[in-house]
C-alpha cells in the first residue's frame, strides 16, 4: 500500500521512497504460535497485532478521555466529544493525567487480554509498571526519536513497551514509527543506551543545579531532533502502520529506536504506552507503587563522574 500524503516528524519531512519508508509486519496470523511470536520479536524487534482488542473496549476508554478533555476545555464544542477535535489554538502533547484514576484505560492496558499475551510471550508470570503514559497530541506535535531504555533502565532491560491507539489513526494524524532493525545496532549507539536521564554527576555543579535543584534531566533523552538524518546515519526504514485502528497494538523492546509522526490534522491523536516484564526480574523503582515517583526529584540518582 502506497501513501499519497507526505509525512513529517519533529517538523522534518520524511523520505517516502521505498528504501526509506515502509510498513510494519502484522503478526496477527501467529497470535497462537508463541514460538513464532518470539522469533519475530527477536528478528523484527517488534510485534504488531492488529485487531487484538474488542474495539468497543478501546472506544469506551476513548470516551472517558474525551469527556475529561471536554471538561478541561481542550475540545472544539462544535463537534461531538468522541471525535476529539482540538479547540483551535490550543496545543497539547503529553497528558499522563488523562490515564490517572481512569478505570476504562486501566481495563485496556492492565486487563486479562494483554497480561495474558505477555505471560505467554515471556513464558512465566508478568508484572507491569504502575505508571501509565498517555498522549493527546494536537496539530504539529510528534515525538523525537529515542529508545525507552534511557528512561526506565534501572531494573531488568528485558522490558517490553506496548503502544495502543485509542481510535482509528491514519498516518497523517500521527502515530508511532519504528526505525527498522535498529535493535540490532545497539553497538552504534552504546553511549546513548548507557544514559539514565535521572542520574547526575555530584561533582558537576551545573548538573546538580539542573537535575537536583530544578528537577530536570541530565540528558534530553532523544537521539536526534531530526528523524530524517538519523535514518540516513543508522540505516533502515521508518516503519508505521498503513492506518492504526481501534483494537490494534504494537509492542517492542527497550533498544528499538522509535518516535512519532507529526499530527497534520485538527483531531487529537490519543494513545497510551505501558511496560511489561517478567515478575521474577528486578523492576525500576521510579514506575511502581500507588503513586510512582517517576521523574521527580525523588527519582534522581547521583554519582561521582
Amino acid at each position: 500500500m502506497a501513501l499519497t500524503t507526505t509525512l513529517s516528524s519533529c517538523g522534518h519531512e520524511l523520505d517516502m521512497s521505498d528504501d526509506a519508508f515502509g510498513f510494519v509486519r502484522s503478526s496477527a496470523d501467529c497470535l497462537d504460535d508463541v514460538a513464532e511470536l518470539r522469533r519475530r520479536l527477536a528478528d523484527d524487534g517488534y510485534l504488531y497485532i492488529p485487531g487484538f482488542f474488542d474495539p468497543a473496549l478501546i472506544l469506551e476508554a476513548r470516551a472517558t478521555v474525551c469527556d475529561r478533555l471536554v471538561a478541561d476545555g481542550w475540545l472544539d464544542p462544535s463537534y461531538p466529544a468522541i471525535a476529539g477535535v482540538a479547540q483551535p489554538g490550543k496545543v497539547t502533547n503529553y497528558r499522563g493525567d488523562l490515564a490517572k484514576n481512569n478505570a476504562a484505560i486501566e481495563r485496556v492496558v492492565y486487563g486479562p487480554e494483554l497480561l495474558g499475551f505477555y505471560a505467554a510471550l515471556f513464558g512465566e508470570p508478568v508484572r507491569h509498571f504502575d505508571y501509565t503514559w498517555f498522549r493527546a497530541l494536537s496539530r504539529g506535535q510528534g515525538s523525537t526519536p529515542h529508545c525507552d531504555l534511557v528512561y526506565m533502565g534501572r531494573g531488568t532491560h528485558q522490558l517490553l513497551t506496548c503502544w495502543i491507539p485509542y481510535g482509528d489513526t491514519p498516518p497523517e494524524m500521527g502515530g508511532v514509527m519504528l526505525l527498522e532493525d535498529s535493535h540490532k545496532k545497539s553497538d552504534r549507539i552504546r553511549a546513548y543506551l548507557e544514559v539514565d536521564v535521572d542520574a547526575y554527576c555530584e561533582n558537576r555543579p551545573k548538573q546538580v543545579e539542573k537535575v537536583v535543584n530544578q528537577g530536570g534531566w541530565s540528558h534530553p533523552g532523544f537521539l536526534s531532533k531530526n528523524p530524517a538524518t538519523l535514518r540516513e546515519k543508522l540505516g533502515g526504514r521508518w516503519l508505521t502502520a498503513p492506518a492504526w485502528k481501534a483494537g490494534d497494538f504494537i509492542t517492542f523492546g527497550m533498544t528499538l529506536v522509535h518516535g512519532g509522526l507529526d499530527n497534520q490534522t485538527d483531531r487529537l491523536r490519543l494513545s497510551s504506552d505501558t511496560r511489561y516484564q517478567r515478575a521474577s526480574q528486578p523492576i525500576d523503582e521510579r514506575w511502581i507503587g500507588a503513586n510512582p515517583i517517576a521523574n521527580t526529584r525523588a527519582g534522581k540518582r547521583g554519582r561521582v563522574c
